[in-house]
């Protein structure tokens, strides 16, 4: 019966989220057949901006904001709260900044996809082509943190039923959870893998907005787990206070100064270059979505990020120590062994929302980066005409095997989710940050600063990551922006100026009042 309290709640959710999946797939069908690639891709540009809110805040609440950060924070203290809100910034920076003139550009050019905006912007089809294919091995990077935390979460819970005193979940107990891992990663991954294959990307934003809901109720219930196990506020406050270095901005010195800067790039300001965030603006119907978007996900974004890891901090005041284990092991020990049965259950469909709205996500900007801007646009070059039918075949098949290949890597995977989500975030910000913030506001850019931007700067920060090179204890993120910005300011310089119909199209605003602007010929 216990069994049955915990796993029901996760069963219903997944059930719920393939159901959404077939159900869109179906209600769709007829609209795919006269243009798949955008209904399936940016959901027909049609998202309300509560919707589109949902989607992008369910997007990049990851796992690692709900089992990763809180680890962290669990081990270091309010610093990494401090450390953590940075994040707040995402939402209102990326449709703030890029979202207005991404979907008037994108409209002009009929863009489903990024890289379809890189195409035109640059007239390359070599920059488009290197774009995606660092689209597809980032992404791919960090699905499979996303898969981690959504096995270990499943474990977790399995274990807990096994164990009669409910004892750490630590390191080595985990080491003996290797059937229960793989089979909470198969479950929950072959689920997002299907209903993401056939619903597409107005099944992603749906289950998106249900996923929101669900990690805002998840950390409701976390928290009522730690203040009533400590003694209220107080009593965990208690706790706390007894340990001086959970109190510090720098935890101690583990957090310098140096490290909060970095974080400001990594997971603030430099948001504005994540591709899974930047697609959004190519999918909302008006203006005024659009701004009712920057207002609730900022907020939600906000409450989600300041709880989690607050909550983090806080169970520091029920759990002492976790002898043996790793970080992530804080929230699935939390949910398992302070909880009763129905609440665990509730409780674990948070974190695993998290992931799973992560994942669709990337799927299909993964999928759409080798079908609409590899193969459709390879077709579309030599004068043939596109078949949607057989597009949605493709599509289908290659988000499902793109899928396949994370689950199969997360079988043996690093050991601390949120820096595998870190190093993804740095790797895809490297990459298109300055290729679109720069050529988007700044006239001289052009393909040569973009190329050697994108190339060099990914390059350099995987170098140095690779090599453990740290400057002035800063993280690696700084050495790919950095250099990016000095090859993409070197490179727009002394290379070949943009052609005159690309400039009109992005700065209309430099040119007198009137002045036709064409559509640049397709390259």
């Amino acid at each position: 019966m216990q069994a049955f309290l915990v796993l029901a709640p996760v069963f219903v959710f997944l059930a719920v989220m393939l159901a959404v999946g077939f159900v869109i797939q179906k209600n769709s069908q007829k609209d795919r057949n006269k243009d798949f690639s955008k209904d399936y891709f940016i959901g027909g540009r049609s998202l309300s901006g509560f919707v589109l809110a949902m989607t992008l805040v369910a997007t990049y609440s990851s796992v690692s904001s709900f089992v990763g950060g809180p680890g962290v924070a669990w081990q270091r203290g309010f610093g990494w709260v401090y450390f953590a809100m940075t994040q707040v910034l995402a939402v209102f920076l990326v449709m703030g900044v890029m979202g207005k003139k991404m979907a008037v550009i994108g409209r002009k050019i009929d863009a489903v996809t990024v890289i379809d905006v890189i195409r035109v912007r640059y007239q390359s089809n070599l920059l488009a082509s290197v774009g995606a294919v660092l689209i597809v091995v980032f992404f791919c990077a960090t699905m499979v943190a996303q898969f981690m935390g959504g096995a270990n979460l499943f474990a977790a819970a399995v274990q807990g039923l096994l164990t009669q005193d409910g004892q750490s979940i630590g390191g080595a107990a985990l080491q003996g959870l290797d059937h229960n891992y793989i089979a909470g990663m198969f479950l929950f991954a072959l689920v997002v893998v299907v209903f993401t294959a056939v619903g597409g990307f107005k099944a992603v934003a749906v289950t998106d907005t249900i996923c929101a809901a669900v990690m805002l109720l998840g950390m409701s219930v976390i928290a009522y787990a730690i203040l009533s196990h400590g003694g209220g506020l107080s009593g965990v406050m208690a706790v706390i206070n007894g340990q001086p270095h959970m109190l510090e901005p720098t935890a101690g010195g583990s957090l310098p100064v140096q490290i909060f800067l970095s974080q400001w790039l990594l997971t603030g300001v430099c948001t504005l270059g994540l591709p899974q965030s930047l697609v959004r603006n190519l999918s909302y119907k008006t203006s005024k979505d659009l701004h009712r978007a920057m207002l609730y996900g900022t907020v939600v974004v906000g409450a989600m990020m300041l709880g989690m890891h607050l909550l983090g901090v806080l169970s520091r005041g029920i759990i002492h120590t976790l002898p043996g284990a790793t970080t992530d092991s804080v929230t699935p020990h939390l949910i398992v062994a302070y909880l009763p049965p129905l609440l665990a259950g509730m409780a674990i469909i948070g974190p695993l929302a998290a992931s799973i709205s992560t994942i669709s996500s990337l799927l299909i900007a993964a999928s759409s980066s080798i079908i609409k801007d590899v193969y459709q646009h390879s077709v579309e070059r030599r004068g043939l005409e596109v078949d949607q039918k057989k597009i949605g075949r493709f599509s289908t098949i290659v988000t499902a095997l793109i899928g396949l290949a994370c689950i199969l890597a997360a079988v043996k995977p690093p050991t601390v989710i949120v820096w595998v989500n870190l190093f993804a975030f740095g790797g895809l910000q490297t990459s298109f940050f300055w290729v679109f913030l720069l050529g988007f506001f700044w006239r001289k850019a052009n393909l040569t600063g973009a190329f050697l931007s994108m190339v060099g700067g990914v390059i350099l920060y995987c170098g140095f990551m690779a090599a453990r090179i740290s400057l002035g204890g800063f993280h690696h993120i700084v050495v790919g922006i950095g250099a990016g910005l000095a090859l993409f300011v070197f490179g727009s310089l002394t290379g070949r100026p943009s052609d005159e119909k690309v400039l009109k199209l992005f700065f209309p605003e430099h040119y007198p009042e009137g002045t036709k602007i064409e559509i640049p010929t397709k390259v």
